[in-house]
């Protein structure tokens, strides 16, 4: 982990589009953080046009040590994808209007305590999903009713909890199951469901836990099969982290799956909606992202104080 023995670059990826980027002067937050320290501190705004293309430009001019995505999980994602070609460590400052693989490492919102894990954390080896050969997944990927969700979310530019529930009170009012063949390493069975969730991680930016016993470093995913709306199970989401009635919720573990549909569904891949398909394959690739995790209590310095 680096510290004032070792001073290092880290290069931070701000999306001026996030939910939260537009109420945090992230330039001046950053040097007022770095002052005191020995390492330096680049800032990199995203455009929305070839974003992957420039950021990569970006880091092979200012060679960092560290990549600091600055924004939510679409942010995350796009850093994420540069971090492992370059075989660089991520951190994450949680800036988003959903905040999911934030939620799930445990990186607070409050953007000095992140910014100290940033810089002092410890890196740690995780998991990430790739659906249909190249389409990365840290997170949560699903078909059916929250990708529907999240389709007409986007399409109204709804954000945050109330925009959240504003469409999900639309996804519900116009529900569908659908039939899917769900083919794990070892299982093939036919369900007939409203969702089905590719689940690398535990829990969605809401806070809701679809994945209870989800774990980013054991070399497998869980694919949740949701088959019956049923208020108490809906409700033990959010009562983290309680089993599931698999009669109504199915999860199976394994390290790929093939989904076969009778009719093509909505799909989302980490908060962004992909389209209707009517196929999917996914497979795991352990341990293929470092990521910068909050030190254990024990093993956390004093932050600076400057003068």
């Amino acid at each position: 982990m680096p510290d004032s023995a070792s001073a290092l670059r880290f290069l931070f990826v701000v999306n001026p589009g996030s939910g939260s980027t537009d109420k945090t002067d992230w330039d001046t937050t950053i040097r007022d953080y770095f002052a005191p320290l020995p390492h330096t501190a680049d800032v990199f705004r995203l455009s929305g046009h070839d974003d992957g293309a420039a950021l990569r430009a970006e880091a092979d001019r200012r060679h960092p040590d560290r990549l600091v995505a600055v924004g939510g999980d679409g942010t995350v994602k796009l850093v994420a994808e540069v971090a492992m070609a370059l075989n660089l460590p991520l951190a994450l400052l949680p800036a988003g209007s959903a905040n999911g693989m934030a939620k799930e490492l445990d990186i607070p919102l409050d953007p000095a305590e992140a910014l100290h894990i940033a810089v002092h954390g410890p890196e740690k080896a995780v998991d990430v999903l790739y659906l249909n050969g190249n389409d990365l997944c840290l997170h949560l990927s699903d078909i059916g009713l929250n990708a529907q969700l999240v389709r007409h979310a986007q399409t109204n530019n709804w954000r945050g909890l109330l925009g959240y529930a504003r469409a999900a009170f639309w996804s519900l009012l116009h529900r569908r199951l659908m039939r899917v063949r769900v083919q794990c390493d070892d299982e093939q069975v036919e369900r007939t469901a409203f969702m089905v969730v590719l689940a690398n991680a535990r829990v969605y930016g809401t806070g809701a836990a679809i994945n209870p016993d989800g774990d980013l470093t054991d070399g497998q995913f869980e694919v949740v099969v949701l088959r019956r709306l049923v208020g108490r199970e809906l409700l033990k989401m959010f009562w983290r982290f309680r089993p599931f009635d698999p009669t109504a919720v199915e999860i199976f573990s394994t390290t790929s799956v093939s989904l076969d549909l009778t009719r093509p569904v909505a799909l989302q891949v980490d908060g962004e909606y992909r389209g209707r398909t009517a196929h999917v394959d996914a497979a795991i690739r352990p341990g293929a992202l470092r990521v910068v995790v909050p030190p254990a209590p024990e093993a956390v310095p004093e932050r600076p104080v400057k003068e």
